[in-house]
């Protein structure tokens, strides 16, 4: 097994300037009640960088990403994002830092009472209340043709298949442009030829706005398509990092057991 510890301690590359990690977690705990979800969580990411988050159902992934934007507050340890330390910030500059890291729900969470063009507006208009409508429509069609749907405008979300919502949502998590993006289970319900158009969106996005994103997923082939790096967490902690192909080939059973 490759262990964050291990690879922290071996390598030979300087360390990162703090201003270089867009997230910094240490010693990282999070507890509800006798269930001891998150023990001592030690993570960073790069600008720039993907990292897959692999681990079994009820690992507490999902509780990891949402630490992060404040949504679940920590009970113990340090956690930075974009250099500020979020346990300590009031609600202004939280929500700043929930503008500049993107979330992608599971459910994709798209608003059903809206059409496709007034969920995308939806950001735009709390963040920038007096922006021109101009320029509120020149973002949405950039959003639009980003996934690829530029004809959905109009559309309700009830009249879209479940990729096309899918799509929607990273839309309109991506239409302020945000430096970090979080995925919780991108492909979660999706056929495998659709679940690899997600996959390969999430790393043309990448490319595109130069972001980084913490992605959490049970599909391997996603993983495999988006990873530059992957973490697996296993009983509340990181127990092994490394490449896709690095982890594919452990001795460890439990890395090797999401490969097979």
């Amino acid at each position: 097994m490759i262990h964050t510890q291990e690879i922290q301690a071996g390598t030979n590359e300087p360390a990162n300037d703090l201003n270089e990690n867009l997230v910094e977690m240490k010693g990282v705990k999070k507890s509800f009640g006798d269930n001891h979800v998150l023990k001592d969580i030690n993570f960073t990411i790069k600008k720039g960088e993907n990292v897959v988050v692999l681990g079994k159902s009820g690992t507490g992934k999902s509780v990891l990403i949402k630490c992060i934007v404040g949504l679940i507050d920590p009970d113990g340890g340090v956690l930075n994002v974009f250099g500020k330390d979020v346990l300590t910030m009031n609600d202004k500059d939280l929500s700043e830092v929930r503008t500049k890291a993107g979330f992608l729900f599971q459910s994709g969470a798209l608003y059903d009472s809206m059409t496709v063009r007034e969920n995308l507006e939806f950001p735009v208009l709390r963040k920038y209340k007096s922006k021109p409508q101009e320029e509120i429509d020149t973002l949405v069609e950039e959003a639009l043709a980003n996934v690829g749907l530029e004809d959905t405008a109009d559309k309700m979300p009830s009249e879209l298949s479940g990729g096309m919502r899918k799509r929607i949502s990273l839309a309109r998590t991506i239409i302020l442009k945000p430096e970090l993006l979080l995925y919780d289970e991108p492909t979660t319900g999706l056929d495998p030829i659709t679940s690899q158009e997600i996959s390969e969106l999430i790393l043309e996005v990448q490319k595109k706005y130069k972001t980084a994103s913490i992605i959490i997923t049970h599909d391997i082939k996603c993983a495999k398509i988006t990873a530059d790096r992957i973490m697996v967490l296993d009983q509340g902690a990181f127990v092994a990092e490394g490449t896709f192909e690095e982890l594919k080939n452990s001795k460890d059973d439990l890395v090797r057991s999401f490969f097979t």
